[in-house]
């Protein structure tokens, strides 16, 4: 597993606001306890809400959900769309003009924000791995007010790829990264796909309805109690 992923995947796993051992961590992500560490240091550093001390346990101090930010999602996609591709571009100038836009940006951010301050999203995940999802996100986005099922195939962290049909019921930032929450025909439960892993994407002409326990309330009710999926679960 990539340091990226991991670092994603220990946010996951914090944010239900429970107090977690670092041996409890290590052993649910495959890595050591001094991994985990790190990690955590490296969390602090980045402005993410966690508390916590080594022997004790960790626990996150504010939830990761949407910010309520005057822009619309889709102003805030086109926003990092463009620090994206300033991002991978060539010129040294303007990419530090991209890391200082960044500071920036967050520095006026309201203090209840939940989207991780001190542009935590810059240093953690490269804006190359989040433009790889953008292409996808107008026909999700469409797909959830239309309630459209959509055939994709999806990448795991170890590169497997899957073929899914699924029914996009909400999408959620995280620092850069982009989900899309589910209901898999496949696995016929829920499941929270990145967007920057899935390789291809049809907009199906099937339409779907809302059943009990398909929807996104079920979802929301699921994701406080330990059952909830991490993105990325096959």
């Amino acid at each position: 597993m990539r340091r990226t992923d991991r670092l994603f995947d220990l946010i996951l796993i914090l944010r239900d606001g429970r107090l977690h051992r670092a041996e409890d961590l290590a052993a649910e992500l495959e890595v050591s306890v001094r991994t985990i560490y790190r990690d955590m240091d490296t969390l602090a550093l980045s402005g993410v809400p966690v508390a916590g001390e080594r022997g004790l346990g960790y626990m996150m101090t504010a939830p990761i959900t949407l910010p309520p930010l005057n822009l619309t999602l889709t102003e805030l996609e086109a926003l990092h769309l463009g620090m994206a591709v300033v991002g991978e571009a060539a010129d040294d100038e303007l990419k530090q003009a991209a890391r200082t836009l960044s500071a920036k940006i967050d520095a006026v951010l309201p203090e209840d924000r939940s989207t991780p301050p001190s542009g935590w999203g810059f240093a953690v995940y490269p804006f190359q791995d989040a433009a790889a999802g953008f292409r996808f996100m107008p026909q999700i986005r469409k797909s959830i007010r239309s309630r459209q099922k959509l055939a994709i195939t999806y990448a795991d962290e170890k590169g497997a790829r899957s073929e899914r049909v699924v029914r996009p019921l909400q999408m959620e930032y995280w620092g850069r990264v982009w989900t899309v929450t589910c209901w898999c025909e496949l696995r016929q439960d829920f499941r929270v796909f990145r967007v920057d892993r899935i390789r291809s994407l049809n907009v199906m002409a099937e339409l779907f309805v809302e059943e009990q326990g398909k929807s996104l309330a079920d979802y929301m009710a699921l994701s406080h109690s330990e059952g909830a999926p991490k993105p990325g679960t096959a």
